[in-house]
């Protein structure tokens, strides 16, 4: 008898109730709903879409053989933009590190500082990087300076979060330790909070580091530096060739790029 009312109750086993299945079943509509509303309000005119595959295969030929008559204007390109990665990080380092401190709740002076950290923070990451580079571009003219600058504006976000959340979960214990000791704030920063926070923040920046590689590349679109502007004029001038070696280019750059991060963050971990 237990036995057949054991089979009986795994017979009609379910993973969720009727109440559950109709939220599910409510979602999914609501998911279909928004993307087939999205689809059809952003208008796609589907013919080209149809014909993607022909263009790209065209365009394929037209690319190959990649002309390797401009790799020396190419490394210089690729070189000026790894120097707009490497000195906008080196610089946002400087400017993170003190809105991460009063970002975090545990080290920040008072709620107005809070806010203050925290609003540069959500504003640095809220703008995208071309954003940042039209700006100083219509500021300081074309150029790498606009490109630095706008990298390490967008930075700033990125770093400062991370070393804020970092900070946030240090040990108080040692803290608390200097402060009853009468150590000054500084005191306290530099010997119980920076070296609990030392391996995360070289991982951030490091991470920063090749995050920013692959941002410098697209900053000569609009007029920043580096490999982007080399790129913009072959596509403008239909120098298709010209275009496949420095796509070749940016992609060896960003793989050199993962390969010394990957070994730097072994190293600091």
């Amino acid at each position: 008898m237990v036995e057949q009312k054991e089979d009986s109750l795994a017979k009609y086993w379910t993973r969720y109730d009727s109440k559950e299945r109709w939220i599910r079943y409510v979602i999914y509509f609501l998911t279909v709903f928004a993307v087939v509303w999205a689809v059809k309000d952003i208008d796609i005119f589907w013919p080209w879409v149809w014909d993607a595959p022909n263009q790209m295969q065209n365009l394929a030929v037209r690319m190959w053989p990649p002309e390797l008559g401009a790799w020396s204007a190419i490394g210089a390109a690729l070189l000026e933009t790894v120097h707009i990665a490497t000195l906008s990080t080196m610089l946002t380092v400087f400017v993170a590190l003190p809105v991460s401190y009063i970002a975090a709740q545990n080290t920040t002076p008072n709620r107005a500082t809070l806010w203050l950290g925290r609003t540069i923070l959500v504003s640095s990451r809220s703008v995208n990087t071309i954003i940042w580079a039209l700006l100083f571009v219509a500021i300081f003219g074309p150029g790498v300076l606009a490109g630095i600058l706008a990298v390490m504006f967008r930075s700033i976000g990125f770093i400062g979060k991370l070393m804020g959340e970092a900070i946030e979960e240090i040990d108080r214990k040692p803290v608390e330790a200097m402060e009853a000791t009468g150590a000054t704030r500084m005191q306290v920063v530099f010997y119980a909070i920076v070296p609990q926070v030392m391996p995360a923040f070289f991982a951030i920046v490091i991470l920063r580091w090749d995050i920013n590689i692959r941002e410098s590349t697209v900053l000569g679109l609009v007029g920043a530096g580096g490999i982007g502007v080399l790129l913009q004029g072959a596509i403008d001038t239909f120098a298709w060739q010209t275009v496949a070696t420095i796509l070749i280019g940016i992609v060896f750059l960003v793989l050199v790029g993962e390969t010394v991060t990957s070994v730097l963050r072994k190293k600091v971990l």
